[in-house]
């Protein structure tokens, strides 16, 4: 966790239980607006964006989710601060990512990419990367703060 030198305020990667949450925003379905990729709701390689399979797009370029979060899916793959493992099996139950800062492993990344076909970019799909490889251009991350 670090803080911000602006706002005195300590920010993280969220933890992959948490990430879905979000991306989720209270909806069961495949997408977080609905089971069909449908057209425009996202940047991917056949989900009907002018940017599909060519670039990623500027924030907000999509409707947000239930939540107000915009491009939960698509457009870049996030990082989140678990250690891959296979399964969920001996996940912590609380929501607390998976593994720490100082561990050395492939970390999780979540929500598909702008060059990725629409599974996967579905909520639940899951991908990983080792944290020091560079030039990934279909990677970024969103800031997690844990709140008072």
């Amino acid at each position: 966790m670090r803080h911000h030198q602006k706002s005195g305020k300590a920010y993280r990667l969220p933890s992959e239980a948490e990430w879905e949450y979000a991306a989720r925003a209270g909806t069961t379905t495949v997408y977080y607006w609905g089971n069909e990729v449908g057209r425009n709701n996202a940047n991917c390689d056949g989900c009907g964006s002018q940017w599909d399979n060519k670039q990623t797009v500027p924030v907000g370029s999509f409707q947000p989710n239930a939540f107000g979060l915009y491009d939960m899916l698509g457009n870049a793959w996030q990082w989140t601060a678990d250690c891959w493992h296979d399964n969920y099996a001996g996940a912590p139950a609380d929501g607390a990512a998976w593994g720490t800062a100082g561990d050395s492993c492939g970390r999780v990344l979540r929500g598909g990419s702008w060059f990725d076909y629409p599974p996967g970019v579905r909520a639940a799909n899951r991908n990983w990367n080792a944290t020091t490889g560079r030039g990934n251009c279909g990677s970024g991350f969103r800031l997690a703060r844990t709140l008072p």
